[in-house]
């Protein structure tokens, strides 16, 4: 018995041994995304873009200013003149938080009175968001203790109070953060695994000479081949964004429409990626693999679990090629902050010019691999 059944183990490892491709993916995959993983998994939130308006303008109000800016924590990265401003910079993205200094904080300090300072937090992110409020809370009181030091403030309780709002999502309910992330993770891998078997299927089963000899011109024959996972596609994005709203209560906070219209960018950019990955593949093992070589990375680096700016700067340069990233934003932008194409245009032009190179590198080499 063992004799036969150490004749097929052998056979089995000479099979392995023949397709290189395959073994060096097997075992060149988890070291690779083992790296990536343990050199961008960060629980800690750090680098939180902030927008400050300093209505008092005074050196203490810039001496708070400057105790933010020089932490780990926040980048003071913009300034703004009203409640509007710093509105339409926490809608798009740029910031991710805001402080307000009132014009009464200098002279209330040096009256020994209370001064009280606003910040704001993005709670659609609310991991961030409460470490966020966690580490203002704490620059205030710290600079309180400081104040309280001082021997003309010995009695005062409180010099300076933080005064937090949380936006979009009060109750930091992180369903709220996840579920739309889920929406794009869920057409990523859905689409990009389908579409990466769609040629290598065809050489396996020898169909690929019937293409060849058929009628259709090759961007007929490559529109044919991508028309029905678009449908397909599209038909899964509305079960799944209904399946969240309905079951699980996610908020619709913006045009359904517009989030159509951008969806299909990004399941063109999918379908054109999954069907690149299919050309260079010899078969459907090394399609799944070089599927997943792609669509884990891009989970961890994209936002979807940590923020962006906490992680180290290589891992950022990644991320901003990566398109999953920029739909995260469209996706959050829409369903939980209700902003507009005004806020969302960037992400949808960076989106549309990485489809369209993806689309023509996947176009040029399945026209190859039809030759």
């Amino acid at each position: 018995m063992w004799q036969r059944m150490l004749s097929v183990i052998v056979k089995e490892f000479i099979q392995l041994r023949r397709d290189r491709r395959s073994m060096a993916m097997v075992f060149a995959l988890p070291i690779i995304q083992m790296c990536i993983l343990g050199y961008v998994v960060r629980t800690d939130i750090e680098n939180v873009s902030l927008v400050v308006w300093d209505a008092s303008n005074t050196p203490e109000s810039r001496e708070l200013i400057e105790i933010f800016d020089k932490t780990e924590f926040f980048n003071v990265n913009y300034y703004a003149f009203d409640y509007e401003e710093i509105a339409s910079r926490i809608e798009s993205g740029d910031a991710k938080g805001a402080l307000v200094i009132p014009p009464e904080y200098s002279r209330n300090i040096h009256r020994g009175e209370p001064a009280q300072v606003q910040f704001f937090t993005d709670g659609s992110e609310p991991g961030s968001g409460i470490q966020s409020l966690a580490n203002a809370n704490l620059i205030v009181a710290n600079k309180s203790t400081e104040l309280m030091s001082k021997k003309q403030l010995s009695e005062v309780p409180l010099p300076i109070s933080l005064q937090p709002r949380i936006w979009y999502n009060p109750a930091m309910q992180s369903s709220v953060f996840y579920l739309p992330g889920f929406v794009g993770i869920l057409m990523q891998n859905i689409t990009i695994i389908l579409t990466s078997l769609a040629i290598v299927r065809e050489r396996e089963r020898g169909t690929m000479e019937q293409l060849n000899i058929s009628p259709l011109r090759r961007g007929e024959l490559i529109a044919s081949k991508m028309i029905p996972y678009v449908i397909i596609g599209y038909t899964q994005l509305l079960l799944v964004v209904a399946t969240a709203i309905v079951i699980f209560g996610m908020p619709m906070r913006g045009n359904f429409l517009l989030l159509l219209v951008l969806s299909s960018l990004f399941l063109t950019f999918s379908l054109a990626i999954g069907l690149l990955i299919s050309t260079i593949s010899q078969n459907q093992f090394q399609a799944m693999q070089a599927s997943f070589m792609v669509l884990v990375p891009t989970i961890f680096l994209s936002g979807f679990i940590f923020p962006i700016e906490s992680m180290p700067k290589v891992a950022q340069w990644i991320a901003s090629v990566i398109p999953l990233t920029y739909y995260l934003r469209i996706l959050r932008g829409i369903v939980v902050k209700g902003v507009g194409i005004e806020h969302l245009w960037q992400e949808a032009v960076i989106l549309a010019g990485m489809t369209a190179v993806t689309l023509i590198l996947a176009t040029i080499k399945i026209r190859k691999s039809l030759d």
